[in-house]
């Protein structure tokens, strides 16, 4: 099925193109079959996020989903005109997880609330680790992306923040988020090939590592700090890293307007 922009043109969104028109000149057994089944883009979506979560991003194809779903790879592209608009709708859909706080709730601190979006934003990308390679692929303005949007904006602007550094704040906060997520998910990825859970793995390497002398001389600071820590879990390790990482930047974001106020 055809991409909808012309030949030559760039792709944009899936949310920019309008409504798929509703399936046409099908057979009316693939019809019936498709009914009876619930087939819609709802349950296509929901079942590449499954699919997404369960084998990863680079062995989900249209063909394989189809075959979860029962249906020919044709019957698919009914209700999404390619794979890049499919991925878009199961990104937006996962971003629909995070918990929005309300920016108009004058009783809550900005902070508190600047933490609880980055801590949401966190979670899905550690929850789904496929979400963080498309999350530079796509333009993620579905309406899911787009509330979560609007409410960071909303949330920064109560911080008194100028007008003019709010998207280089943000910015700095959910880069952090992304990146601190995505070596977190690389982590667990590099522990589940050999099959060892995290703490196991960390101990191979540090017993590697010992056996390197020259290794442990050269990097005795950065080889100690990792031995202090051998006894926390490693969802411990993360979780406690992430959340002075997090404190430290918004903490930052407030020594900027203060610092910008006395100007």
């Amino acid at each position: 099925m055809a991409s909808s922009s012309g030949a030559g043109e760039p792709r944009i969104s899936v949310w920019l193109s309008g409504e798929k028109p509703p399936p046409r000149r099908r057979a009316d057994a693939e019809r019936a079959r498709e009914q009876a089944g619930g087939l819609d883009r709802e349950k296509i979506v929901a079942t590449s996020v499954r699919l997404l979560d369960a084998e990863g991003l680079a062995k989900f194809s249209m063909r394989r989903l189809a075959a979860e779903l029962g249906v020919t790879a044709m019957s698919v592209y009914w209700y999404v005109d390619n794979k890049d608009d499919l991925l878009e709708l199961a990104l937006d859909q996962v971003s629909g997880e995070m918990p929005l706080p309300d920016p108009a709730d004058e009783g809550e601190d900005w902070r508190d609330q600047l933490r609880q979006l980055a801590i949401g934003y966190h979670r899905v990308l550690v929850r789904h680790e496929w979400v963080s390679s498309l999350m530079g692929r796509y333009l993620n303005i579905g309406p899911h992306s787009m509330r979560f949007s609007n409410t960071t904006l909303a949330v920064m602007r109560r911080s008194g923040v100028p007008p003019h550094r709010i998207a280089g704040a943000m910015g700095a906060l959910f880069q952090f988020v992304y990146g601190f997520a995505t070596v977190e998910a690389l982590y667990r990825e590099r522990c589940r090939v050999p099959g060892m859970d995290h703490n196991t793995y960390l101990r191979r390497v540090m017993d590697a590592v010992a056996h390197d002398q020259q290794f442990v001389t050269e990097y005795a600071e950065s080889v100690e700090l990792t031995r202090a820590r051998m006894d926390e879990s490693f969802d411990q390790m993360w979780k406690a890293d992430f959340e002075v990482g997090l404190d430290t930047v918004i903490a930052g974001i407030e020594v900027m307007r203060d610092r910008l106020r006395e100007e």
